[in-house]
């Protein structure tokens, strides 16, 4: 815990994106599902996307976000329903505009087997 200005609560330290990233990928190796970093940014503070691809089903990309209670949670940053892997693309291209130390991870997932960790906040 880290803390924060006088009178609040400790914070929770967060995890190197760099490390989640790795978690992430053995997680992915563990559940039989191929997963790239298809862009490396920062290694200690850069945004984290998820695009899962589910092949002829779609791409879904997730955002890292943070709550509105303050935990961790993901956003579908493309929309509630999955959208082509060009669009996709573009959207992280665009995102990669704003901020060159995003991540990318590339999760293969055909069979949609995948699921996120925590929750997903609905927009």
């Amino acid at each position: 815990m880290t803390p924060g200005p006088p009178g609040s609560e400790p914070t929770p330290e967060r995890l190197k994106t760099e490390l989640r990233v790795q978690a992430w990928l053995r997680r992915c190796a563990v559940a039989g599902l191929m997963a790239t970093v298809a862009r490396r940014g920062d290694a200690d503070a850069g945004a984290l996307f998820l695009k899962v691809n589910r092949f002829s089903a779609g791409c879904e990309v997730f955002s890292g976000v943070t709550g509105p209670d303050g935990t961790p949670a993901w956003m579908r940053a493309t929309g509630p329903k999955p959208v082509s892997e060009k669009d996709a693309d573009t959207y992280l291209a665009r995102q990669g505009k704003y901020d060159p130390d995003l991540w990318v991870l590339e999760i293969e997932d055909p069979k949609s087997q995948f699921v996120v960790d925590g929750k997903v906040l609905e927009i």
